[in-house]
């Protein structure tokens, strides 16, 4: 079970990671700031999950636009945030992309079957960022999310290559006391191979190495495939959210 210092932790190393062109804060919350297309660099977000007063939404929406950024809230679905999505339905707004928040340990997801180690950068080259821009990838968010990922701090840039090839890559970030893992991708060509498990494997071996214990990542709750990987790996559900979008104008 995750504490509230865990749950502060991790949307803290979220945004780490993401690295949102602004963020300000207000009581228990962060607010990320972004023209980008990747939801958690240009969403507000809760650092913790006990009750927030609705009076917050309205200096909370005066900050995006007092800056120019169009708002978005970044919610988990769990009770103590039902009256926030009952007061945002009320005003127009629309729930979207429902995500999963996973957790585990670095010891399980070290244990993961794997093959040869990936490689390990400080920088993305540009193979890496040309994963985002392949084979049924909307060009636009592609080029957002490599660029978002690109230019946060302390991150280390995963790539398996063949003959030459990126053939699959993801991005770790080593914040707050997490291992963070983002940007999961495999050519369409080559899945099934057990590449992102060799991606996996080689973060959580450079996170223990550092001394971290824990693993934390997103993923869309629809991507099936996905989870599965993770479960394998030994990360589970620790909390559902969904982006809360403001009306079409």
């Amino acid at each position: 079970m995750l504490n509230a210092a865990d749950i502060e932790a991790i949307e803290r190393a979220t945004l780490q990671a993401v690295a949102p062109q602004v963020v300000q804060a207000l009581p228990g919350w962060l607010l990320a700031m972004d023209h980008g297309t990747v939801g958690r660099a240009r969403s507000a977000v809760p650092l913790h999950h006990q009750t927030h007063e609705l009076a917050l939404l309205s200096p909370l929406l005066d900050r995006y636009a007092a800056l120019g950024f169009e708002p978005r809230l970044r919610l988990p679905d769990l009770a103590t945030f039902e009256p926030w999505h009952e007061a945002l339905t009320q005003r127009g707004w629309r729930r979207d992309q429902p995500t999963l928040t996973m957790t585990g340990t670095l010891e399980q997801l070290a244990q993961i079957q794997a093959g040869p180690p990936a490689e390990l950068a400080t920088r993305p080259d540009a193979d890496w960022k040309a994963m985002f821009l392949g084979e049924g990838l909307d060009p636009a968010d592609g080029a957002s999310r490599s660029s978002a990922l690109s230019r946060a701090t302390g991150t280390l840039y995963a790539s398996v290559r063949e003959h030459g090839q990126t053939v699959a890559c993801g991005a770790a970030s080593f914040g707050h006391g997490w291992l963070g893992v983002h940007g999961m991708r495999t050519a369409a060509s080559q899945r099934g191979r057990g590449l992102a498990a060799r991606i996996l494997h080689t973060m959580a071996a450079e996170a223990i190495s550092r001394g971290l214990a824990g693993v934390f990542l997103q993923v869309d709750a629809s991507n099936v495939a996905a989870q599965a990987l993770y479960r394998r790996a030994g990360l589970t559900t620790a909390w559902p959210y969904a982006y809360w979008l403001p009306p079409r104008a």
